[in-house]
């Protein structure tokens, strides 16, 4: 029986429990931590239960919603915890095709031209209250490059100009907010390359970046990676970047791991203390045929990159059962039919046990839930709040 923990002794890992533990004991600090990865980050489910879950330690430590992008432009889906919209015309590409010049943190890029093209990003979902708790913000950033001007319109009605600096425009707010529209002044073009949401004050602030079918070659693409890191500055990483790598019949671990070098060098170069979370990847079909050939060499790779970076490493094939798990967990409602992918019900489930297996460390005992044998309530119990929600 497989139990859900943290490998590996860290000292970067460490300090951040120390921080995440001072801001929940205390309330002062600021905590902020950034998840990438692929479909599983951008659908929002998995993160926004793990934001959920670190936010509900303490009362108050919102602070703030951090990155997000308009993917409505980008006619792609919008992670579960926000919504967003567009008008007017609006080009866009991401990392899995482009050539990366003008990509960054995101992943994925909006250029406008048109002055009547506009972006809004909603916080309150499912049509609840203007001001929900948690996630109003009161300082924008919006990231991105070019000859025309990025200006706010708030509430429906109030104008806000910000100050453009090297690769972004900061806006201070007259007032608390969870909706914001952005349009564009002058001439020429704008690369938008996201948008980050804050809040006078510390607090916790959990970040995705994440992109559909992105490999580690996509993210080592984006050469204003590590800028747009500047500006989120994070605590801890967990990078959630692999599944991907491995729906090829060319899996080289070399290559792989060449990759997350690049990526581990941009974090150690803006935070030398940034902690790192390797996910490591679900149990998948292949081509959705057969049950998939290069997990363990992946997870090996893993571990040896946790090794050589001072990171820690959360083993998801092993927690879900190993070889061929993705059968049972699909029988149990928690995966899809494509045997890669999760359901709403699955996303949570991995998001309880990967932040019990944070909150745990460095006691590897066993974690309420992570057997490797679902159990047939648990699997009820999951169906049936996806069904609610």
């Amino acid at each position: 029986m497989e139990k859900s923990h943290l490998e590996g002794e860290s000292a970067s890992f460490g300090a951040f429990r120390q921080k995440l533990d001072s801001l929940v004991h205390f309330g002062t600090g600021d905590v902020r931590i950034l998840h990438v990865g692929g479909s599983h980050v951008q659908g929002g489910t998995w993160t926004d239960r793990l934001r959920t879950r670190f936010l509900s330690l303490r009362y108050g430590l919102d602070g703030g919603r951090g990155l997000v992008f308009p993917f409505a432009a980008a006619l792609t889906n919008t992670p579960v915890s926000y919504t967003t919209s567009y008008s007017g015309l609006w080009e866009s590409h991401n990392c899995i095709k482009a050539d990366g010049s003008d990509l960054g943190l995101t992943g994925i890029v909006a250029e406008v031209r048109d002055t009547a093209s506009r972006v809004a990003v909603d916080l309150a979902r499912n049509g609840g209250p203007v001001l929900r708790q948690g996630y109003a913000f009161n300082r924008v950033d919006v990231l991105g490059e070019g000859d025309m001007q990025p200006v706010l319109l708030l509430q429906g009605r109030d104008t806000v100009y910000g100050v453009t600096s090297h690769q972004y425009t900061h806006f201070d707010l007259p007032y608390y907010t969870d909706w914001l529209q952005v349009f564009f002044k002058g001439s020429g073009k704008f690369s938008l390359r996201g948008i980050y949401l804050d809040r006078t004050g510390g607090g916790l602030t959990y970040s995705e970046a994440g992109i559909n079918g992105a490999s580690t070659s996509s993210w080592a693409k984006c050469s204003h990676w590590a800028e747009d890191l500047r500006r989120v500055m994070p605590d801890l990483v967990i990078f959630s970047i692999g599944i991907n790598d491995i729906q090829g019949h060319d899996f080289d671990a070399a290559r792989f791991k060449e990759n997350y070098r690049f990526l581990l060098r941009q974090v150690r170069g803006v935070n030398p203390n940034c902690a790192v979370l390797f996910s490591g990847v679900n149990d998948s079909y292949f081509k959705g045929k057969y049950v998939n050939p290069h997990t363990s060499a992946i997870e090996e790779a893993f571990r040896e990159l946790a090794e050589e970076y001072d990171a820690v490493f959360w083993d998801m094939y092993a927690v879900m059962g190993g070889y061929g798990s993705s059968d049972a967990w699909k029988e149990a409602g928690l995966m899809q039919p494509d045997r890669v992918h999760f359901t709403p019900a699955g996303y949570r489930l991995i998001g309880d046990l990967l932040f019990d297996a944070i909150m745990a460390w460095p006691a590897s005992s066993v974690i309420p839930g992570a057997s490797s044998v679902i159990s047939s309530e648990a699997r009820k119990g999951e169906v049936e709040k996806s069904q609610t929600l």
